[in-house]
């Protein structure tokens, strides 16, 4: 089992989810347009909120454009809402309505949370695409392939992400054996 270092994982300006101190870290490569990291956002939110601060979530870009042509848009909008530390709240509103991710579905959903729409889309969010850029090249350089890719303190969590894997995986860590 491999265990990537946590500086490769996290950067100095990543979004997190929870105690910014906690002991174990999950980060997540996810997409926005991956329906299965709209089911994993909630159980990963879960196991942090239950964790009484033992536990923070990472989440990093890792937008399959091939596949999810509205991905790097969404990673694009979220990064521009995180400029008005509003990342949470977009990336929640966009994982909810992934069947709308065009710039004025986007719009709509940040008009509806308060968020400034201006630069969330088109050439003014390009601003952001080297944080995105890193993100993507961070995955690939840890060996994700495909979303979620969850780690856990550095390791891959491997299989579906569930409340069950998640939670057994940060109980592992806190206890010194994972």
């Amino acid at each position: 089992m491999t265990t990537l270092p946590r500086e490769v994982l996290v950067p100095a300006d990543a979004h997190v989810l929870g105690s910014p101190d906690a002991p174990v870290t999950i980060v997540e490569f996810g997409d926005l347009e991956c329906p299965y990291c709209k089911d994993a956002a909630p159980v990963l939110r879960d196991v942090v909120e239950a964790s009484d601060g033992r536990a923070r979530l990472v989440f990093r870009h890792f937008p399959l454009f091939e596949v999810h042509p509205h991905a790097l848009t969404a990673a694009l909008a979220v990064e521009a809402a995180a400029a008005q530390g509003r990342f949470w709240p977009l990336l929640d509103a966009l994982f909810a309505q992934q069947d709308d991710l065009s710039d004025a579905g986007i719009v709509r959903a940040a008009a509806t949370l308060g968020i400034e729409p201006a630069g969330l889309v088109g050439e003014a969010a390009q601003r952001f695409g080297g944080v995105v850029e890193r993100d993507y090249a961070d995955g690939l350089a840890a060996g994700v392939a495909g979303t979620p890719t969850v780690f856990v303190d550095g390791v891959r969590l491997t299989g579906r992400v569930t409340r069950e894997s998640v939670q057994a995986a940060v109980d592992a860590r806190l206890r010194g054996s994972g």
